[in-house]
């Protein structure tokens, strides 16, 4: 329904007292609509157990690993990133390397149960961010090859 405000505002977005605002045509529309929170289904459980692993994972790789995460998303920041864009965290390049060594082997790789210990039993290419860049996992930027520190 097309909703109108009092006191001077024109539109909002976002939620308020069980209704979802949303504002159109470059702030001269807001339309609203009741709230329904929706149904959380097998596949949505799914993907939260396996983020949570995966952030535990996180959490517990070396620090340096982190660090080189850091600078790898600097680094594609400046390479691959359009300009005006957000620069993406350690944490979500992590998930993006952790998805595109699942996709890579999906009959070996269980990233609801995967640890440090199996990435360094398998010697998978995202020990390193090196590696892992010269396999594919993440978008190739120019100077990778420093980025050695091992997951462990």
């Amino acid at each position: 329904m097309k909703v109108t405000f009092n006191y001077g505002f024109r539109t909002y977005s976002g939620k308020l007292d069980n209704m979802v605002y949303g504002s159109y045509r470059h702030g001269n529309l807001c339309l609203g609509r009741k709230f329904v929170y929706p149904v959380l289904t097998a596949n949505n459980h799914e993907k939260g157990s396996i983020i949570k692993n995966l952030a535990t994972v996180f959490h517990a790789a070396s620090v340096g690993y982190i660090a080189d995460l850091k600078t790898y998303c600097q680094r594609n920041g400046k390479e691959n990133v359009a300009p005006d864009a957000l620069i993406p965290s350690a944490f979500s390049m992590f998930l993006k390397l952790m998805w595109a060594w699942y996709e890579s082997d999906p009959t070996h790789v269980d990233l609801e149960v995967v640890q440090i210990s199996d990435i360094i039993a398998l010697d998978a290419d995202v020990r390193t961010l090196a590696r892992a860049v010269n396999a594919g996992f993440l978008p190739y930027i120019s100077t990778s090859a420093d980025l050695t520190n091992d997951i462990q």
